[in-house]
C-alpha cells in the first residue's frame, strides 16, 4: 500500500473516486459535489485557510488502485481553545481493512503532530460543523444534506486506532404529515407568538444585510458561553448565502424578536441530499439541468434544521413553540414537505435536547465526533456538558 499526496488533478480525481468503490452498492449513500469538496481544500474559496491549513492524501494498493483517502486540517485559533492543541481529520473513507485505515489515520496524525498538534478530532470540516461533521454510529439511513454517511465497519476502524467519542451528536425527525404535537403546544405557542411584545419574521432575500446582522447577534448572545465560542464572521454569513442561494427557501428561516431587538433564530433548508443522490456529485451542464427539473418536481420532501438559537434569557419563554407556530402554516402552504430532521444535538447540550423533544423529535441517527490524543497515556475526558462547571462550582461553594 502506498500513501500519495494530493497535488494535482490526477490525485484530485483519485480523491473523488474513492468513495464510489465504498459505496457502489449502498442506496443510501447522496454524493457530494465534488466542487463542493474542493472548495475545502481551496484557500481561495474556503476562510478557515485564514487561521489554518489543511492537506490530503489517498491510499493506493499494490496494483495502483486507491482504496482510501483522508484529510487533516488545522484551524489554530480553535486548537488553543482544549486542554491539549487538538487539529482534526475528515473526509476519511477505507475499505474494511484495518492496516489500511490504520495507515490513513497515522498519515494523518504525524501530519497534525508535526503542526504542534496534540491530539486529532475526526471525522470532522475544515469549516463550519453543520456540515461534513461527524462518523454515523446509528440511522442507517439516507442522511439529510451536509450530514455524513458512512458504512457501519468505519465505527471498528476508528475505535480500533484509538479514536475515542468526545461527543455523540443526535438528529431528531418530526413527520410534519402527522398532528403529533398536542392541542396544548399549539394553543401556548399561539399565546407566546401574539404577544405584543414579540414579533416574527423569516428571511427576505432584499433585506439580507439587516438578517446578517440580526443573525450575528443572536448568535453572540446564544453561544457567547459555550467552552469553545468563537464569534461569527460576517463574511461567512454572506458567502453561505451566496453560495445557497438556490438552495434557500426564504419561509423556512425564521427571527424572533423582543420589541425589535433580534432574540432567536432558526435556520431549515430542504434537503438537497434527495437531488444529489441523482447527480453522482458532478455539477456539469447537464447535471444543473437535471438539479433544476428534480427540485421544480419538487424531489425534495424533506427538510433539515441546521440551527435554532435563542438568548438565554429567553430560553424558558416558550419563544421556539412561537417560530413553530410561525413556520406551521408555511409548510402547510408547501404539502409537498413530509417531514424535518433537527439536527445536530451534541451530547453536551442537554438544553437543546431537551428543546428537540419537546417540539415532538423522535431520535433517529447518532454521529459520533471521536478524539485521539497522541499521548496515549494522557487520561481522556469527554466533552464537557455546557453549564457544568458554572454547576459545579455552586455545589463547591
Amino acid at each position: 500500500m502506498k500513501i500519495i499526496e494530493v497535488t494535482d488533478k490526477k490525485t484530485r480525481q483519485l480523491f473523488h473516486e474513492v468513495p464510489h468503490l465504498i459505496y457502489k452498492n449502498d442506496p443510501n449513500w447522496a454524493c457530494p459535489l465534488e466542487i463542493m469538496v474542493e472548495e475545502v481544500f481551496d484557500p481561495a474559496k474556503n476562510k478557515a485557510f485564514k487561521h489554518g491549513k489543511a492537506t490530503r492524501w489517498i491510499l493506493t494498493d499494490d496494483k495502483n488502485q486507491p482504496i482510501g483517502r483522508i484529510g487533516a486540517f488545522i484551524n489554530f485559533n480553535l486548537a488553543k481553545t482544549y486542554e491539549q492543541p487538538t487539529g482534526g481529520c475528515g473526509f476519511f473513507e477505507c475499505i474494511d481493512n484495518q492496516e489500511a485505515a490504520n495507515l490513513l489515520f497515522r498519515t494523518a496524525a504525524d501530519w497534525n503532530q508535526a503542526n504542534g498538534m496534540e491530539a486529532m478530532d475526526g471525522p470532522i470540516n475544515f469549516g463550519e460543523n453543520y456540515i461534513n461533521w461527524g462518523l454515523l454510529a446509528d440511522g442507517y439511513m439516507p442522511q439529510g444534506f451536509g450530514m455524513p454517511y458512512n458504512p457501519p465497519y468505519y465505527v471498528k476502524l476508528f475505535e480500533n486506532f484509538g479514536f475515542q467519542v468526545y461527543f455523540k451528536q443526535f438528529s431528531y425527525h418530526l413527520d410534519i404529515t402527522m398532528p403529533e404535537l398536542p392541542d396544548r403546544f399549539w394553543k401556548v405557542a399561539e399565546w407566546v407568538s401574539k404577544k405584543p411584545q414579540y414579533s416574527f419574521r423569516h428571511f427576505d432575500w432584499k433585506q439580507s444585510e439587516k438578517f446578517v446582522d440580526d443573525f450575528v447577534r443572536v448568535y453572540d448572545n446564544a453561544w457567547r458561553f459555550h467552552e469553545h465560542y468563537k464569534p461569527i464572521d460576517k463574511d461567512d454569513l454572506r458567502d453561505f448565502l451566496k453560495n445557497s442561494k438556490m438552495l434557500i427557501d426564504e419561509e423556512f428561516i425564521w427571527f424572533a424578536y423582543h420589541e425589535e431587538e433580534p432574540i432567536a433564530l432558526f435556520v431549515m433548508v430542504p434537503d438537497l441530499n434527495q437531488i444529489l443522490i441523482h447527480l453522482k456529485g458532478k455539477l456539469d451542464i447537464l447535471s444543473i439541468i437535471k438539479l433544476l427539473w428534480l427540485k421544480k418536481r419538487k424531489t425534495m420532501t424533506r427538510a433539515r434544521a441546521l440551527i435554532i438559537g435563542i438568548a438565554p434569557k429567553y430560553q424558558k419563554s416558550g419563544i421556539e413553540s412561537a417560530i413553530f407556530y410561525n413556520l406551521r402554516p408555511v409548510l402547510y402552504r408547501k404539502p409537498w414537505y413530509k417531514e424535518m430532521e433537527l439536527s445536530w444535538a451534541g451530547d453536551f447540550n442537554p438544553k437543546i435536547i431537551a428543546l428537540y423533544e419537546s417540539v415532538g423529535g423522535k431520535r433517529m441517527k447518532t454521529h459520533y465526533t471521536m478524539r485521539y490524543l497522541f499521548d496515549r497515556n494522557k487520561p481522556f475526558k469527554r466533552a464537557p456538558v455546557i453549564g457544568q462547571a458554572e454547576q459545579d462550582t455552586k455545589k463547591n461553594n
